[in-house]
């Protein structure tokens, strides 16, 4: 069995929702406290053992290659100034993976972007995340689903079990057999359905956070487009689940979604929160 050692991050979304400061800058590129969004998803690809990523981009994401590029006049003033500190773990990272850019040339959907790497990553199986997701975890979440990879040999997906089922009309919703020790059996996914059609099992997808097999490839190739005319990742999974065994795994961690206003205000409060240098004075405003 092949090792998982290749990601795909898909940032070429517009990011309409958070204009205008994203008409010169991508939405992936916007900060939580001193790093942005996308960083968190390579120290998290890279924690799992992953190295190489290969990001789908757009034409306006050409600060996400220039973020994870090294900078030897920018490192050699902040060597000088006692500062290099500032910009080391970013250093780092750069030393412990390959980057690697390909673009969508048009925004059809999700799978369509997933798609645009299938040169890169061949036969291989492969990690894949969004752009837009963090998840707080003592052990990567993509480690956790590697684990299971390993184990089962299938595509295996993360998930999170809720409760409340209004809230589960927000996400894609995943169905299947429990096999126990928070491992399920896929038999369906469905995007976004209605309330007396939720998951039994409270399964919706948190974090697009999924290990592939090279089975999802034929199948994004002839996939039908979806809403709004676009090839959907979520329908070639469900595609994929009725033809192979697809394991979806509740993984440990806290769920971040960034892709709006409150979302990406809750995550920075929540990493402010836990960084001993300002946390006592995030307390503060908070009562304030």
């Amino acid at each position: 069995m092949q090792k998982v050692r290749k990601g795909v991050i898909t940032v070429a979304g517009l990011g309409t929702r958070f204009l205008p400061a994203t008409k010169a800058m991508p939405k992936e590129m916007l900060p939580v406290l001193d790093k942005p969004v996308v960083q968190y998803i390579v120290e998290e690809m890279v924690a799992s053992g992953i190295t190489e990523i290969i990001f789908v981009t757009s034409s306006q994401k050409r600060a996400i290659e220039d973020h994870f590029d090294r900078d030897p006049d920018l490192e050699h003033f902040l060597e000088d100034k006692g500062k290099i500190s500032k910009i080391k773990p970013l250093i780092d990272l750069s030393k412990k993976v390959r980057f690697f850019y390909t673009r969508q040339s048009e925004p059809l959907g999700n799978g369509h972007a997933l798609l645009c790497a299938k040169e890169f990553i061949g036969d291989e199986p492969f990690v894949f995340s969004d752009g837009d997701s963090i998840i707080d975890s003592k052990v990567p979440v993509i480690k956790q689903l590697i684990k299971v990879f390993d184990k089962e040999n299938a595509s295996v997906i993360g998930v999170q079990k809720i409760a409340n089922k209004e809230a589960m009309t927000k996400y894609g919703n995943v169905y299947g057999k429990s096999l126990g020790k928070k491992l399920y059996k896929v038999t369906d996914f469905k995007e976004k359905p209605t309330i007396n059609d939720v998951s039994p099992d409270g399964l919706i997808v948190g974090g697009m956070r999924y290990v592939f097999t090279k089975d999802i490839w034929n199948i994004l190739e002839s996939q039908k487009t979806g809403r709004d005319g676009e090839i959907w990742l979520s329908d070639a999974a469900n595609t994929l689940a009725h033809k192979k065994k697809f394991m979806a795994y509740e993984y440990e961690g806290i769920y971040f979604d960034t892709g709006n206003k409150l979302a990406l205000l809750k995550t920075a409060i929540h990493f402010a929160k836990k960084d001993t240098e300002i946390k006592d004075q995030i307390e503060e405003l908070l009562v304030y």
